[in-house]
């Protein structure tokens, strides 16, 4: 779609170093370009980074711009090199199994573990469409753990083709190569992908709503069997920043039972964690409550089939802080 009278005014206006221009510009792809660092990077923090990184590129660059791609992609092309760079000097992001061996639920739990480079969680509304559906796959734990264990290059070719739409030749610009080695680094990334068994599936939206509601019901009235009769027989329960984590019914029931609601909880926020269906908890401490858990609820076939509860105080203050549904408490 050709650019409007009113872009044409804007960027006229950006080139010439008009800075509330350029932010106008600029404001509606700041989202979409967080999510792309986020994709690349496997960090809500480095991707926040990758992205001001970008802005600034974007506006001492700006009276350079001579129109010859979209807007959109010359951004995704400077964010894409921002994230690269990041990503180059880094080590890859990981989730629970990638460190340790699941643990006996009533054992040890170990210190938690700051210096291990988590996958963080990516924090969206709870209601945001966009979540719901198109990104709900590509966005997933399961899809960008997958991701993570790629090369960089090959993160960066995959996403901007097959999760973005870009073709093989602006991908190859994008990237300053040609399109046979762009595609090259595709098809190595395609055959090495390999997405675990407890991935997001599609699954009606008042259906997954009825299994939420309840499982909220059965978390905070602390009851172990209810909340079991909604997990699937190979469950995983994952809580980063501790290594440990449990695998199959018997023990997450066993943790629950033992451990996890042996003091009361309630559930303060509803959202969702990398287009799952995601809730915030605050735990009983004395005559209080404290921040306790973000727990992000994988459905497959009508049961949860993984608890990925995110510990990091960082992450609860940022879930705390987004637009999700709040309980009236």
């Amino acid at each position: 779609m050709p650019p409007t009278a009113d872009a044409d005014e804007l960027l006229d206006r950006a080139r010439s170093g008009d800075e509330r221009a350029f932010a106008s510009l600029i404001g509606p792809h700041r989202r979409e370009l967080e999510l792309h660092c986020y994709r690349i990077l496997g960090s809500r923090t480095e991707a926040e980074d990758a992205v001001q990184e970008t802005l600034t590129s974007a506006w001492r660059a700006m009276d350079r711009f001579e129109g010859r791609s979209s807007l959109r992609s010359w951004l995704y092309t400077i964010a894409t090199h921002a994230s690269l760079r990041s990503a180059r000097s880094r080590p890859p992001r990981v989730l629970s199994w990638d460190v340790s061996p699941s643990r006996d639920a009533l054992g040890d739990l170990g210190p938690p573990d700051l210096s291990t480079p988590w996958l963080e969680p990516w924090i969206g509304s709870a209601d945001d469409p966009a979540e719901l559906i198109a990104r709900r796959e590509t966005v997933s734990l399961a899809f960008l753990s997958a991701v993570q264990r790629l090369p960089p290059n090959q993160r960066a070719v995959l996403i901007l083709r097959d999760v973005l739409g870009f073709s093989a030749a602006e991908s190859a610009r994008m990237l300053d190569t040609s399109v046979a080695s762009a595609n090259s680094a595709l098809q190595r990334a395609r055959a090495t992908l390999s997405v675990p068994a407890n991935r997001a599936a599609t699954v009606a939206d008042a259906d997954e709503r009825r299994l939420v509601d309840a499982f909220v019901t059965a978390f905070e009235a602390g009851d172990v069997d209810a909340v079991v009769g909604l997990l699937a027989h190979d469950v995983a329960f994952t809580m980063p920043p501790l290594h440990a984590w449990f695998a199959g019914v018997d023990d997450v029931a066993a943790f629950l039972r033992h451990r996890s609601l042996t003091t009361p909880w309630r559930v303060v926020r509803r959202l969702r964690v990398n287009g799952a269906p995601a809730l915030l908890a605050e735990q009983r401490a004395g005559n209080g409550w404290r921040p306790g858990a973000l727990m992000a609820l994988t459905v497959r076939d009508g049961r949860i089939g993984w608890i990925a509860s995110f510990l990091d105080p960082a992450d609860l203050a940022a879930a705390a802080a987004s637009d999700g549904f709040s309980s009236d408490r």
